[in-house]
C-alpha cells in the first residue's frame, strides 16, 4: 500500500486491493531488475499469483529464496519497522540483501 493506515494498524484487504493497480503500473513502467519485498503485506501482494499459499506462510518461510512476480525476481525480507523492534534479525535482513545483490549480478 502507499501509506500506513491510521493508528499504524494492519491494512485491510480492500486497502491493499485499492493500491494494487498502482503498484502493477509502476512495475510495468519501471521494469525493475529485481523487487525487494519488505514485510508480509508486500510479499503477499507481489507473490499471490506465483505462491498460492502466500497468505498463510510466515514471512520467515518466504525468505532466503528468489521468487518471481511475472518475469521479475522477488526477494522477501523483513519490514524496517520490524527490524527496529527486533534488531537480532538484522543479520537475516543483510543476508536477504546479499541474495538480492547476487541475483542482480547473476542476471
Amino acid at each position: 500500500i502507499k501509506c500506513r493506515p491510521p493508528a499504524n494498524r494492519n491494512p485491510q484487504p480492500q486497502e491493499v486491493q485499492c493500491c494494487t493497480p498502482y503498484l502493477q503500473r509502476q512495475i510495468a513502467l519501471l521494469q525493475p531488475q529485481i523487487i525487494l519485498a519488505l514485510g508480509r503485506f508486500a510479499a503477499q501482494a507481489l507473490l499471490q499469483a506465483s505462491v498460492p499459499e502466500v497468505a498463510t506462510l510466515p514471512l520467515g518461510r518466504l525468505r532466503g529464496q528468489v521468487h518471481r512476480h511475472g518475469a521479475v525476481p522477488v526477494v522477501v525480507s523483513y519490514h524496517p519497522a520490524y527490524l527496529l523492534r527486533t534488531p537480532q534479525d538484522k543479520a537475516k535482513a543483510w543476508a536477504d540483501l546479499c541474495l538480492a545483490r547476487a541475483t542482480v549480478d547473476a542476471g
